[in-house]
């Protein structure tokens, strides 16, 4: 896909966005925002300029998924390691947090969207814990998009969190070991009752998905791109689906039995129907925290 990815970047934005197939799109797409801190020393600024300018970016996708009606959206935003960072890098981080949740309350209930989170959110500091799920709850009832921040997440703490989980329902003899399989242990991991994604985007040339939903991704193809994540914006996004649309999902099928059983996914001729992707942002004021 080499090829194919060098030629899109060739392309402006309303020509992406024209060879869009709205009938192809993936319903989650996941993504490692990488890249703030490398931005910011590349212009001589200081690390959490990088960060505020991830927001921008944050709030651009995010908006922009709901517009093209992607169903869920997970953002790779604090992992277990991050906690290893500057305590002061920390603090800043957990500042921005609360300051984006706060704001963008409104913009999620005006667009339908809900608020979830995934890992071990205990870990936040008490007050961003309470924004958090006053966040959730007020979006719990929004139908149209569902938005996913991974916070204090690591993969393998979720698999070691579920087997323990399940280790505890079977002393208590609420399941037996011939329950177990793989649809039970998805329950017990915090992405419970979300699908899996169908595309990963991981920015800032990196090529490794850092301990990232190491159970879910298992089927699910891979994107990654030189950009920073505070210079990732809405074209970026389209190379992106349009790459995703370009490819073949087989799930361990050849190419024939995938066709046959409807579950391969093929690009689709560009048509007039994605240019209604291509209507400028109304209200999108960029903030800065």
């Amino acid at each position: 896909m080499v090829s194919r990815t060098k030629d899109l970047e060739n392309l402006d934005e309303e020509a992406l966005g024209a060879m869009i197939d709205p009938q192809n799109l993936p319903r989650h797409v996941a993504i490692i925002m990488d890249g703030n801190g490398r931005w910011a020393a590349q212009k001589n600024l200081p690390r959490i300029a990088g960060h505020r300018r991830g927001i921008q970016s944050v709030r651009e996708i995010v908006t922009f998924s709901r517009e093209l009606g992607i169903e869920t959206l997970t953002l790779f935003a604090f992992s277990n390691e991050n906690w290893q960072r500057p305590s002061t890098e920390i603090s800043q981080l957990m500042m921005l947090l609360e300051r984006y949740l706060k704001q963008e309350l409104k913009t999620m209930m005006k667009n339908e969207i809900r608020f979830r989170t995934v890992g071990q959110i205990e870990r936040l500091p008490a007050s961003v814990v309470r924004m958090i799920r006053s966040v959730e709850e007020k979006t719990e009832q929004n139908k149209k998009m569902t938005l996913i921040l991974a916070l204090s997440y690591g993969g393998r703490a979720e698999v070691v969190d579920a087997v323990r989980r399940i280790m505890e329902e079977f002393q208590k003899e609420k399941i037996s070991i011939k329950d177990i399989d793989e649809e039970l242990f998805s329950r017990y991991l915090y992405t419970q009752e979300v699908p899996d994604p169908d595309l990963m985007i991981r920015t800032s040339g990196e090529v490794r998905i850092s301990n990232f939903l190491l159970w879910q991704l298992a089927y699910t193809e891979l994107y990654f791109t030189k950009t920073f994540w505070p210079d990732f914006r809405r074209k970026d996004f389209l190379q992106a689906l349009l790459d995703y649309q370009g490819r073949e999902r087989r799930f361990g099928l050849v190419g024939e039995q995938a066709s046959n059983s409807g579950s391969m996914q093929n690009a689709s001729s560009p048509g007039s129907s994605g240019k209604r992707f291509l209507e400028d942002l109304n209200g999108g004021e960029e903030r800065e925290f």
